[in-house]
């Protein structure tokens, strides 16, 4: 029995086999072989391997975010099928009578430069692709680790790190608990793990060879026990009977109102990032999305998604929510959210540079899609439509500007939309909680975005994990920073809500509610539990 420690970024106690996520980076070995016709047949075998994985990711996909999204696992499994990819693959291996693994890595990266150097877009596009089923063939022919797909049963998830593009990915049924060597509390990952309602610990040094074995992620003590014996094994199989209690009482808050014994109504929605989180809200008894994070759609994508997928995944959480409140937020890329396609300068500091509503106002046509494609699906449920990383007043009347315009080429075309669809803004720098006033003559509301507007008021880089001690986002320049924020909002009829994790910290909601917070949005799993808080606040 072994033990190591980490951060817990989610509490809660998993028990299961590890899986270590293999990555294909690039580093492949090439090593000289004699047997061709062997290592042909392990080449054919990964192949098949692949394509039954593919296969299995377009019906999962088919369910969970519809035909459009799914459709690149279709093209996927083409590319994989094509006669010159396969024929340079196995040339490589007769001709310099080396390993599969470096015969379609070097194969990957020629295709790849091939497409990227074309004219056509479309064409330059197929670049990432051929990247990917290439890194998937190669992870299939090292074998014994798991990609972020291909899971037969429950696992605890092990990996040096994880990156948004990677998460979003996943099979969520499949993974009881994420544990990472590097990361944050505040990453990425970790707010999926609390989407999710699975432990998740980062920072954990734990060796590579632990693939197979069984493991308990404990999340409340931040460790991790490898091959634990039956005294160890039985203790904790108690403590998740009881976990599992509590959640059954929670259950009891389903169907309630968020009030207090005063008659104080706050709002309680859900975080998402994607249109299978949809089910985590309902589930949760959520009155509706306070931010769906549209970014993932392009995360999950290997080109700009056009404005129909786009249309198409909006309409669809819209339509499942059935009338529940659906706030979009706009794409928000940049800092720790890169994206290969859109081909951004490396910047010296990313949190303070090209990012969010910057791209947005910089790459237009890229904006305009997206604002078409909302209004589009705002005619089939209650959307809402919000900025992030707001800084002025003239960002905000241009993405007005910009808005109207939109509505403009759809009502030359007849499309239908929501005419008065609200409008907001995200609160998530100093500048903006210092002109709040002036911005809330402009918009139906605010959402404190509490996870930047933290980072940014103590000038702490909340993704560098050697920060986390000086993390403090129950600051009293935080706190008081969305007291004016709340104060402004309603000065001028303009509703606050609160979108960042901080709005589902227990030791926080009395505080919102009595600074008047109007709504809070959270991991889902979260809201049964904020829900009992505010019912017994007096």
């Amino acid at each position: 029995m072994e033990n190591f420690t980490g951060k817990a970024a989610y509490q809660g106690i998993a028990i299961g086999k590890i899986a270590e996520m293999v990555k294909a980076d690039g580093a492949i070995r090439r090593e000289h072989i004699d047997d061709i016709a062997s290592e042909l047949e392990r080449l054919h075998a990964a192949k098949e391997q692949a394509l039954s994985e593919l296969k299995a990711l377009y019906q999962k996909a088919l369910k969970d975010v519809g035909e459009a999204h799914a459709e690149i696992f279709e093209v996927h499994q083409m590319m994989l099928d094509d006669d010159d990819y396969n024929e340079s693959i196995e040339e490589i291996i007769k001709e310099q009578k080396v390993n599969a693994e470096y015969a379609v890595a070097t194969t990957g990266d020629n295709f790849a430069d091939m497409f990227a150097s074309m004219e056509d877009e479309y064409m330059r596009g197929r670049a990432a692709d051929v990247k990917d089923i290439s890194s998937r063939l190669v992870a299939d022919l090292m074998g014994g680790g798991a990609d972020a797909n291909n899971f037969t049963e429950p696992i605890i998830l092990v990996a040096d790190d994880l990156a948004p593009s990677e998460t979003v990915q996943l099979d969520k049924d499949m993974v009881l608990a994420f544990v990472t060597r590097a990361g944050s509390t505040n990453s990425h990952t970790a707010i999926l793990a609390r989407t999710m309602n699975i432990p998740a610990l980062v920072q954990v040094d734990i060796p590579k060879d632990v693939d197979g074995k069984l493991a308990i992620v404990d999340g409340m003590k931040g460790k991790v026990i490898i091959d634990p014996d039956e005294d160890t094994l039985a203790k904790y199989q108690v403590l998740q009977e009881k976990e599992e209690e509590k959640r059954r009482l929670l259950d009891e808050m389903k169907g309630k109102e968020t009030v207090t014994k005063s008659g104080r109504h706050v709002h309680l929605y859900g975080n998402i990032g994607g249109v299978g989180d949809v089910g985590y809200v309902l589930e949760n008894d959520g009155e509706g999305v306070g931010l769906f994070r549209s970014e993932f759609l392009y995360l999950s994508d290997t080109d700009y998604p056009s404005e129909e997928k786009q249309f198409q995944a909006y309409k669809q959480v819209a339509e499942l929510l059935a009338g529940k409140q659906l706030i979009i937020r706009t794409l928000d890329i940049g800092a720790d959210k890169q994206i290969d396609y859109f081909k951004l300068d490396k910047e010296e500091n990313p949190a303070l540079g090209f990012r969010a509503i910057r791209i947005c106002l910089t790459r237009e046509e890229v904006f305009m899609t997206q604002l078409r494609a909302l209004l589009r699906a705002s005619a089939y449920g209650n959307i809402a439509i919000m900025f992030p990383m707001i800084i002025s007043k003239w960002e905000v009347e241009t993405c007005l500007k910009m808005l109207n315009q939109a509505k403009a080429e759809l009502d030359a075309h007849d499309v239908p939309y929501k005419k008065d669809i609200s409008v907001g803004i995200m609160i998530e720098t100093p500048a903006a909680v210092l002109i709040a006033d002036e911005l809330a003559e402009l918009v139906d509301f605010f959402s404190i975005g509490t996870n930047d507007l933290t980072q940014y008021t103590c000038a702490i880089d909340r993704q560098n994990q050697h920060l986390e001690r000086f993390f403090d986002a129950h600051h009293p320049a935080v706190l008081k920073a969305i007291q004016m924020t709340i104060d402004a909002g309603h000065r001028h009829n303009t509703w606050v809500g609160i979108c960042g994790e901080l709005g589902a910290d227990p030791e926080l909601t009395e505080v919102f509610v009595k600074m008047g917070i109007d709504e809070l949005s959270m991991s889902p799993t979260s809201i049964l539990r904020t829900r009992k808080i505010i019912r017994d606040m007096d």
